[in-house]
Formats: structure tokens, sequence, C-alpha cells
């Protein structure tokens, strides 16, 4: 069996272990404040290894290796640059975007972060409320939502350790939330184009290390994930994690050597010619037919469930996980986590597409994954706005069996991290991104959106009542359908983002959740569909079926009133289950018996 990479302690000595297949020399990097001692590493196999008789629990340190650099070839070797460990768990700082990360013999130790060495991690509840199919889950940007909450105290505030403060607990279970999905929390850096911008990335889509922590939202480290997640599980809350194994933020060929470049190039998907495959939009893909890439995803998940004690995982451009280059439905990546003891039953979330060739899989994951369902999203606005079939929209609500089959493992959502917020939805017709910098052509061009008459804010209290209306007919168009349900945090009470619909840049005001605004007559309603929701667990993975579907008259739905589009009338009546929808009353009503 392959011993285990990364740096560990076991009786007294610290063995580091880093794979680097076609180095020519590797030194691990020890550190104490700025001076470095250069150790020689020796090869073993494909690996590196170093051991030092002594334990060197929080030791700083990093990799250099020496090589051939040759980049058209796939070779990155520059032992000025110092690497980061791709399986550390913890790192002393954040990272930098730097012009001298790109540039050939220039040290990169004064701007690069070391990992350490970590500590013993103590053992975790193996038996978490793991979340349940058909329950509510919460999209968190850790920062966002904490930076302006009025009860956190300053120095929680945009940490993960705020996510288990009372207030902010409360409001979670007045919306019954079944278990909390937290953006990326693990180390990532800025896009080159932001720091020139004065911008910097707001939601971690970026990372670097794949298993450490970002120390600006967990300066605690594991611990501080470990007891926020006991304090969430304790209210019956679960936690999963949104993780980025699609790329790296070594980006593209003008990008920086921080980690994996550096060391085994490899792990990056090459076309026959030898230049980067871009299937993430991103720079780089990382390739889930090498088995080193697997093993490292694997690794990072069951890090995070044995020693953090997390429920489960949602990945990010998921279709990358099954691509060599191509999507394969039975891919190997699969089969090795349903095969895992720890990871086979915990939650397992997929963004089914990529921006590659034949990137879109929705319907196509294992049966027992969860999908993130864009086409509930479109076909419930659009339903909303006036152009939308019905057809469609009950298509959606009753869990999108045209997509899924019999067991429906949809996750129906509004809205969510990327493209408007659910109040912006309703407020403009296209997007408004001048302030990030990209002359508003970045973000969805099509987002199924209106705006009442005017665009954006308004006074006419004709239009502000017809955007109420709209919003909570599709919050209730979410809360009733079969499924799982996503709601993105703030979207109960109003959360605007002025029209921006890509605000992945904007770590400010524009982003954060504004607390002392919020419409509580908004957040109210949506409490009361939670709760109602949440008594009647009868609901999430059967098909409404061998019922009856009327019309506004009460007469069975013909074929052509399913196909027209100004039908906006329906009624269901079936065992267990009943449903009215009107698009002119701006209603929906729904019954669910045990």
């Amino acid at each position: 069996m392959t011993q285990g990479y990364g740096a560990s302690v076991s009786g007294g000595t610290t063995t580091f272990r880093v794979r680097s297949p076609k180095a020519e020399a590797l030194w691990l990097c020890l550190f104490d404040g700025a001076d470095e001692q250069r150790l020689p590493m020796v090869r073993d196999g494909e690996d590196w290894v170093a051991e030092i008789p002594r334990d060197l629990s929080g030791q700083p340190y990093g990799y250099r290796a020496e090589g051939q650099w040759a980049p058209a070839m796939g070779l990155w070797f520059d032992p000025a640059k110092l690497l980061v460990d791709p399986y550390a768990v913890a790192l002393d700082g954040r990272f930098v975007q730097h012009p001298d990360l790109a540039r050939f013999g220039v040290d990169t130790a004064p701007i690069v972060p070391r990992a350490i060495v970590p500590l013993p991690s103590p053992k975790v509840d193996q038996t978490p409320p793991r979340f349940q199919r058909g329950e509510l889950i919460y999209e968190i940007n850790v920062r966002g939502f904490t930076m302006a909450h009025p009860d956190v105290p300053g120095a929680l505030r945009g940490t993960i350790a705020a996510l288990a403060h009372p207030s902010v607990i409360a409001h979670l279970k007045t919306l019954h939330v079944g278990a909390v999905e937290l953006m990326p929390i693990v180390a990532w850096i800025d896009e080159r184009h932001l720091p020139p911008l004065g911008l910097s990335n707001a939601w971690g889509y970026n990372p670097v290390a794949m298993m450490a922590l970002d120390p600006g939202l967990c300066p605690g480290g594991g611990e501080e994930l470990r007891q926020t997640v006991a304090a969430l599980h304790a209210e019956g809350i679960g936690v999963i994690l949104d993780l980025v194994f699609n790329h790296t933020g070594e980006s593209d060929v003008h990008g920086g050597v921080l980690s994996l470049r550096g060391l085994d190039n490899a792990a990056y998907a090459h076309a026959p010619d030898g230049s980067l495959i871009n299937d993430t939009g991103c720079g780089n893909t990382l390739d889930f037919a090498n088995p080193y890439v697997r093993r490292l995803t694997l690794d990072a998940l069951r890090h995070f469930v044995t020693s953090c004690g997390v429920d489960g995982f949602r990945f990010d451009l998921a279709t990358i996980l099954a691509r060599g280059p191509g999507f394969a439905a039975d891919a190997p990546i699969f089969a090795e986590i349903a095969a895992d003891p720890i990871l086979a039953d915990c939650v397992m979330i997929a963004e089914p597409w990529d921006c590659g060739p034949g990137g879109y899989q929705l319907g196509n994951f294992p049966d027992n994954w969860l999908e993130w369902n864009d086409r509930f999203r479109d076909d419930v606005r659009r339903f909303w706005r006036g152009d939308g079939g019905i057809g469609d929209v009950v298509t959606r609500i009753a869990g999108s069996s045209d997509v899924f089959g019999k067991a429906t493992r949809t996750v129906n959502f509004l809205a969510a991290h990327d493209g408007f917020t659910l109040a912006d939805s309703v407020a403009y017709a296209a997007r408004h991104n001048e302030a990030n910098g990209e002359g508003n052509r970045d973000g969805h061009s099509e987002n199924f959106s209106w705006n009442g008459g005017v665009e954006g804010p308004s006074d006419d209290p004709a239009i502000l009542a017809r955007r109420r209306a709209d919003a909570r007919a599709m919050l209730a168009t979410l809360f009733a359908s079969t499924g799982t349900i996503l709601l993105t945090a703030g979207d109960e009470f109003g959360r605007s983002q002025r029209g921006n619909n890509n605000a992945y840049a904007q770590d400010n005001a524009l982003s954060w959740v504004d607390w002392e605004g919020r419409d509580l007559a908004l957040e109210a309603y949506v409490a009361d569909l939670a709760a109602k929701r949440s008594a009647q667990r009868a609901r999430c993975s059967a098909f409404p079926q061998d019922g009856d579907w009327l019309d506004a008259e009460g007469q069975a739905m013909t074929a052509a009133q399913w196909e027209n589009p100004a039908t906006g009338t329906v009624h269901y009546s079936g065992p267990g289950y009943a449903l009215s929808l009107s698009r002119d009353d701006r209603t929906v009503a729904w019954d669910i018996k045990s």
C-alpha cells in the first residue's frame, strides 16, 4: 500500500512525502521566520521522502523542485519557486497574487505561504445528522453572510466560527435548514486580473491547496471548523462543503508556479499537442483520468469527514470529475467514492456541467448523487415572467421526471451564488456588472429576469407590489416542489446586489448580506413556507401520480392547454398531495398528507 502523502508525525519522527515523478532533485524547506533550511529529499519511485528524527508539529515548510524548465513540454521545474504541499492541511498565511509567481528564476519564498506540519487531530463524531433528501439546503458565503451581522462580534465576523453564533443558528432553525452548504473555504488565490482593478475574489472558487482551510476565513484552522460543525450538528443542522476539484489557481500558461504545476504538471489535462485543456474556463483542468488526481480528491474528502465531521460535498463543475477527456457516467471516481467506507454514505451533490464539449450532464450522475437543477430555476422564472409554459413549470415542481426518471435526485433552486439574487431577478431585466471592471461582459447574459416596468430601484407602489408578489410566488413554487430545495442566504429577505449577477470580485457591501435592511415581512413569509414543508415530511423522492390535473374551471387539462403558453392555472389532486397554481393571481398552494 502506498504511504500517505503530506507531513506526518509518528514516534518522534516527522515524515514528508510528495509526488514529483519527473523532478531531478527535491528539497524540503524548513522555515524559522525568514530563515530557510533546505534538506535534500530521497527519491522513492515517483515520490520523494524526507524523514526528520524530531517531532516537527507546527513547523512551517515547503518544497523546491529541480529539473527541466520547458513549459511547452509540460515541465515547470524552477528551484527558485517555493511550492506548497498539495497535501497541506494548514497554511501560515493567505495566497497573494504577484507577477513573480510566474517569473522563472525569481525566488517566491517571500510571497508564498508555508504549509504547517499538522498537530494530531482529535477524533470527531462519526454519526452526524446526515442531511436527508427533500430537506432545505442553505447556501452560504461565510464571509459575506456574517460581515454585516449586527449580533456577531466584530472579531468573529467573516469567519467560520461566526456560523456557530446563537443568532445565526436561530435564523437557520427558523428556516428549518437541513444543512448549510458552505461556499469554498479552502485556500484560494485571486485571479491575475483582479489586483490591478483593486478587486479580490470573494467566493473562493480558485483553490491552490485542496485541504488547507483559508486562514482568512478560518483563522482557528481545523479546530475552528470542527467546533462549528459540532455546534450546527447539536442543532440538527448538517454541513456540506462546496469544493473545487476541477481546476486550480495556477491558471493558464501565464499563471504562477505554486504547487502542482511545479511538482507534477501531469495532474492537469493536456491536449495531444501539449496545450492545457480548459474545460473549466479558468485556465486549466485537473485530469481525472490520472489516478493520482483521484487519490488527492478522495484523500481530501476523507480528511474533511474524519477530521472535521462534515456531512457531504457539493462539487463545482462536477462534469470534470468524470472526464477522461470526455464525460463518462461510469467514470472511476464514482465507483471509488461508492466503495469507500468513509465516503459511501456522505451526501454528494453535483453541479452537473462544465464549459467543455458535452459539458451539460444534468441527470447523468450516479443514482445516489443529488444534482443542481438549473432547469428548475429557468422554467420557474420564465413561467412567472409570463413567457414560460405551464407544462414546463409543473414538470419542475413535480421533480423533473423527464430528467431523473422514477426517483428524483433534483436540487431545486431559484437563485444561487452566481447569477441574479432572487430579488434582483424581479427588479432587473439585464445584468449590471460594471463594478467588476470587465465592461459588463462577464456573468450570464440571459437570466430570464424582468423588472416590472423600471430597471432597478423604484418607489412606485404598483411596481413594488408586483415585485413582492412575483418573489413570493417563486418562493412558494420552490417550497411546494418535489425534491431537495436550495435557498441562497439572504434571498429569504430580499437581498440585492444592485443587478450584479457575477459578484465574485465584490468583497464589499455589494455582496455582503444586509441584515439591517432586510425585508422582515418576506422573511416571515419564507419562515412559514419552511415550517409547512418541514412538517410535511412525506414529500421529496416520489413524483405526484395517479391524480387529476384540472384547469381553472375544474375540468381535466387537455394537451392543448398544457402546450398553450397562455395557460396560467392548474390544480392537482391525488393521493396524499394537492397543488393549486395561478399565474394571474400570483398564488401557489399545496398540501401533503403523510
